[in-house]
């Protein structure tokens, strides 16, 4: 009798699953139909023989693996970035003594509180000033010291860095720099993994940026690339669903092979 509830669980689990999963499904199988093919009904469920075709149209009207490789670039250089700044931020707010260290904290969360969309005309105001249009640099150091970076960072030193090991690395005359770098960073690992993964997953598929501030369709990350394929009557179904396979498989092989990397950083210091 006991197992039942546990069968129970089970069972509600691996239905959830599959309506998670089917949309990807069937993402894939639309990969490799023909756009007259996709809107069968029923559609169909299995895989075809059109992916080549499809990435032949795919290619053609865009220059897809440019596209492809800014995402990459720019999702790199994201992660990077706020790595370097969110990590010294956080040190800095979780184990050094300075004024207004309180109050500074607080305007940093503060503009958490603040919804995104407003952030869109004086982006594109700062971006032009600077100018800064049509440049990938734009895409990725506005953002490189965001709030829940500094923040998880900031939760994790000050659960994870044991201040003696901090004062003791300051008698034998160690600079702060030189202990950011070789004792707390370090320490930091869980968190650096788990936000580097967040960072790269969130640029990867950011859209409201490039849209704002990209015009020509060579420097087109591959969300703007992909959207620009719709048209009001002759949308490419098999190409757009080909194109979305392949900037989804990179986050699922990513996913696949560090979610417990991810997991462990978020709960790190939650249980003790």
């Amino acid at each position: 009798m006991k197992t039942t509830p546990k069968l129970l669980a089970y069972a509600i689990v691996g239905i959830g699953a599959l309506f998670m999963l089917a949309p990807f499904y069937f993402m894939f199988v639309f990969a490799t139909q023909s756009r007259t093919d996709i809107f069968n009904v029923p559609p169909p469920l299995f895989f075809s023989d059109q992916l080549l075709n499809n990435l032949q149209v795919l290619t053609t009207r865009l220059p897809f693996w440019k596209n492809v490789g800014w995402s990459l670039y720019v999702g790199l250089m994201s992660t990077a970035l706020t790595l370097l700044f969110c990590s010294m931020a956080g040190y800095a707010f979780a184990l050094l003594e300075f004024r207004f260290k309180k109050a500074l904290f607080a305007l940093v969360m503060a503009t958490l509180m603040v919804p995104s969309f407003m952030n869109m005309i004086p982006s594109f105001m700062v971006m032009d000033a600077l100018g800064w249009i049509d440049t990938h640099r734009a895409l990725y150091l506005p953002g490189a010291a965001s709030a829940f970076g500094i923040f998880l960072m900031r939760q994790f030193a000050a659960s994870t860095v044991p201040r003696e090991l901090l004062s003791a690395a300051r008698i034998d005359g160690a600079s702060e720099l030189g202990i950011y770098w070789r004792i707390a960073l370090p320490l930091m690992k869980p968190a650096l993994g788990t936000l580097g993964l967040i960072t790269f997953i969130s640029s990867w598929n950011n859209f409201m940026n490039p849209l704002i501030v990209m015009r020509s369709a060579e420097n087109y990350t591959l969300p703007l690339a992909l959207r620009s394929l719709f048209s009001t009557t002759s949308t490419e179904w098999g190409a757009l669903m080909a194109g979305s396979a392949i900037a989804t498989l990179p986050l699922i092989v990513l996913f696949v092979v560090s979610s417990r990397q991810l997991i462990a950083g978020l709960t790190a210091g939650a249980v003790k």
